[in-house]
């Protein structure tokens, strides 16, 4: 006769996403918070400290475009959240979609800076604004583009064959990382655009 031992419970995931851990992932993005609150803390400093703070003949920064910009890129993080959810779905198609349309907004992003860069009238030696302006939204637009670099590793993936029927840890993992740069961008934009001082 044998004497029948209950199940051992399996561990909870911690901070889980769709049923697998992202736990080592979250660290790494405390770890990139950090790095921007670094900036965020001297590009304050230093805004309070300069007695003069545009560079000479600089009114100050043109809002609209950057709004635009940020609107578009925000509401990417929600485009995103739909294509998780066809994805557990497995709603292929449907995830490629909205998850193509991310990168899209991504790269409009991108291009809307780009854009604002070239009709700038200062430039990254014209003085500590100048240098935070292009150092700040220049660390970020590469976030960016390492944000729709992955996506487009995750889409490629998509077309593999029962590639995603085990999880989508993967697409999970890149689509937090997607809101974190969205977050980062609207400090940004109240820091700089918002928050301007002569």
């Amino acid at each position: 006769m044998t004497t029948a031992h209950p199940p051992a419970s399996a561990p909870a995931a911690e901070h889980s996403h769709g049923g697998y851990n992202l736990t080592g992932f979250i660290i790494f993005l405390c770890s990139e918070s950090i790095i921007f609150l670094a900036f965020f803390a001297g590009f304050t400093v230093l805004k309070l400290s300069s007695p003069v703070w545009l560079p000479e003949g600089v009114e100050g920064l043109e809002v609209r475009m950057p709004f635009i910009n940020t609107v578009i890129l925000v509401s990417s993080s929600f485009v995103a959240v739909l294509a998780e959810k066809a994805l557990h779905r497995r709603a292929l198609w449907s995830f490629r979609g909205w998850w193509l349309l991310t990168m899209l907004m991504g790269a409009y992003f991108v291009y809307g800076q780009y854009v604002e860069w070239s009709e700038l009238a200062f430039g990254l030696g014209s003085g500590v604004f100048g240098s935070t302006f292009y150092l700040l939204t220049g660390f970020h637009g590469l976030h960016v583009i390492t944000g729709i670099l992955l996506m487009g590793l995750m889409l490629l993936r998509s077309f593999r064959p029962g590639n995603y029927n085990g999880g989508e840890a993967g697409v999970a993992s890149v689509s937090l990382f997607w809101h974190f740069v969205d977050v980062i961008w609207i400090i940004l934009f109240l820091l700089i655009y918002v928050w301007q001082r002569h």
